[in-house]
């Protein structure tokens, strides 16, 4: 991995983990179920993450899980004024998590860096349309058509069948003309994955990690960390960071958190003893 520039930023990520934070303007995220769907809510959480030390924010106006149509138009009008906002602000990096290639068109002209395409490539024409752009574009893993997750996945290696799926999008990708400089990867925890599912990437990241590209993960209070602790949403922040600290060890790059002070600090911590920074000051016996 080398340096990238990602929007109006430059990211060194041998050396660095960026921190993206999540602001959805859905009335049925998983999470915090509609805190952020009002207009001024997600400006104003966005805005706080970049104070908390955000590296970038990720704008989401459709779930990927299971729930009610929504309409381009309907996205468009989520997502759009919150890049517009954010961009108009500050010069973090903007990502839309979107699966439709005409809300990502939109949003890279509306100032978005980065399309976050929980669906894998689900939309033929999302390739050409980054291709046609600077934007960067973040392939994940996942199986079923969006909003219509299946009940039970099933896989024989789940960690080799993640690769096999993404080397293979990496490669629709570079076809419809978008550079490697420009992809990032991201395993799906969660997405079309039981709770053993998901523990076994994490434990073996390092091998999607080998396939050359930045490693994005988002763990952040997924079912699996909750259904392993036996915590209800909401009180998963301690799993998602010892998620989030165990796969920066192993090589991912950027971390999809909610909690976006407490992530900052687990990764700068993590960078600092894997050697990759400094402390911030170091005078403790040594003087």
């Amino acid at each position: 991995m080398t340096s990238r520039a990602i929007g109006a930023r430059s990211f060194d990520f041998d050396r660095q983990v960026a921190v993206m934070a999540i602001v959805n303007r859905t009335p049925d995220s998983f999470f915090d179920r509609g805190s952020t769907f009002a207009l001024d809510a997600a400006v104003e959480r966005s805005l706080a993450a970049v104070d908390a030390g955000a590296d970038w924010v990720d704008v989401g106006g459709v779930p990927f899980g299971r729930g009610p149509a929504v309409s381009v138009q309907q996205e468009l009008d989520r997502v759009i004024p919150v890049v517009e906002a954010i961009r108009a602000a500050s010069d973090v990096v903007v990502s839309v998590d979107t699966f439709s290639a005409e809300v990502a068109r939109q949003s890279i002209l509306a100032g978005a860096g980065v399309i976050n395409d929980t669906s894998g490539l689900w939309d033929v024409d999302m390739a050409p349309v980054v291709a046609a752009s600077a934007a960067t574009l973040v392939l994940t893993h996942s199986l079923a058509p969006p909003r219509s997750e299946p009940p039970r996945p099933e896989y024989t290696d789940v960690t080799a069948d993640v690769i096999a799926f993404l080397e293979n999008r990496v490669a629709r990708a570079t076809a419809a003309g978008i550079p490697l400089e420009r992809l990032i990867v991201d395993p799906g925890h969660d997405l079309n994955k039981n709770t053993y599912h998901s523990l076994e990437l994490t434990a073996r990241l390092e091998e999607v990690v080998a396939i050359g590209l930045p490693t994005l993960v988002a763990v952040s209070n997924k079912d699996f960390i909750g259904e392993t602790l036996d915590r209800a949403r909401g009180e998963r922040l301690e799993g998602s960071i010892a998620a989030a600290v165990i796969c920066i060890m192993k090589g991912a790059r950027i971390i999809r958190m909610h909690d976006v002070r407490a992530a900052v600090a687990a990764a700068r911590m993590t960078e600092a003893v894997l050697g990759l920074r400094e402390p911030a000051y170091a005078i403790h016996n040594r003087e």
